[in-house]
């Protein structure tokens, strides 16, 4: 599929390329973490101003999984409670944490008048598959049965994330269907990661190989993954999922200049032949992981303002 990336997507991938920044597949993970990290100063945009933000510590086998609350100033309220999304960041599972999607989560907040949870999952290599799947479960879990104390409404929960966090929320949807976490009104799913297997088209093809290129990709997958025999898990790979009958609404997005392209496209697909509500939106010149750089790409804020509003429609 041919890919023009619009005019400022261009630039930004043009600045990246002469800073000289080295490709994350020559780091280690924590060297990795340390440069996304520094990232976000030059891309996210100015937060807006919200009531409330603080960290939780959401109880888990292993210990506590750190978390951040967010509460808009303007909040959908009913009986006092207002709806929920909890969301897991992206970073192919080894990087990325609460910091570097703190702008977008108060964006999120703000724009769909709900409060928001972000969960800080454990990363590979350290913690190899399933950590994060077990830890984004153990979260949405505790954020239903703590519902009241949060001062949401357990039944107006949401889940969401971007990349690794929309792989993330995929399995959580199907572990949630099947009785492994509570009732979900509604998915978000930001350019998700669903099948390892790596086969769709856009996985080969040269313009798509953008910030995410063919080769980090592989990184991650290597990072993450025990071996090949975790590939057709489905909780790696929610594409696997043979039913996807009975799942939550789902917004899926997918931009052009995007390795994973194929497989939301197909994912979102497939979720509409199984019945489920879905809203697909595309971004065809712009590349992987615009969604956080609203301070250079103004499509990024159109896409949260868009999912806000999406967010509210469900109630």
């Amino acid at each position: 599929m041919p890919v023009v990336l619009d005019p400022d997507a261009a630039a930004v991938y043009k600045a990246f390329q002469e800073a000289g920044r080295p490709a994350y597949e020559t780091l280690t993970a924590p060297e990795a973490r340390a440069y996304y990290a520094q990232a976000r100063f030059a891309t996210n945009p100015d937060a807006p101003e919200l009531a409330r933000v603080a960290p939780l510590a959401i109880p888990a086998p292993h210990g506590a999984i750190p978390a951040r609350i967010y509460v808009p100033k303007e909040l959908r309220r009913r009986d006092g409670m207002s709806p929920v999304l909890v969301f897991f960041h992206g970073g192919g599972w080894v990087i990325g944490d609460l910091d570097s999607h703190d702008v977008v989560c108060r964006q999120l907040a703000a724009e769909g008048a709900l409060t928001v949870i972000s969960v800080d999952y454990r990363l590979a290599p350290e913690h190899k598959f399933p950590a994060a799947t077990e830890d984004a479960i153990a979260a949405t879990r505790w954020v239903a049965a703590n519902a009241r104390e949060l001062g949401i409404d357990a039944a107006r929960l949401a889940i969401g994330g971007d990349s690794a966090g929309g792989n993330l929320t995929a399995v959580v949807a199907l572990a949630s269907r099947d009785g492994n976490g509570p009732a979900l009104g509604g998915q978000v799913l930001i350019y998700p990661a669903t099948d390892f297997a790596m086969t769709h088209g856009s996985h080969r093809e040269p313009e798509t190989s953008v910030l995410l290129t063919h080769s980090v990709i592989r990184w991650f997958r290597d990072h993450y993954l025990n071996g090949a025999a975790d590939i057709s898990d489905w909780r790696a790979s929610p594409a696997r999922a043979q039913n996807l009958a009975g799942l939550p609404p789902a917004y899926v997005l997918t931009a052009g200049a995007d390795p994973l392209r194929d497989e939301g496209a197909e994912y979102a697909e497939r979720l509409k032949q199984a019945g489920v509500p879905v809203t697909y939106k595309h971004y065809p010149g712009q590349f992987h992981g615009f969604f956080t750089m609203g301070k250079l790409l103004p499509q990024a804020n159109v896409a949260v303002r868009e999912i806000g509003a999406w967010l509210k429609g469900l109630g």
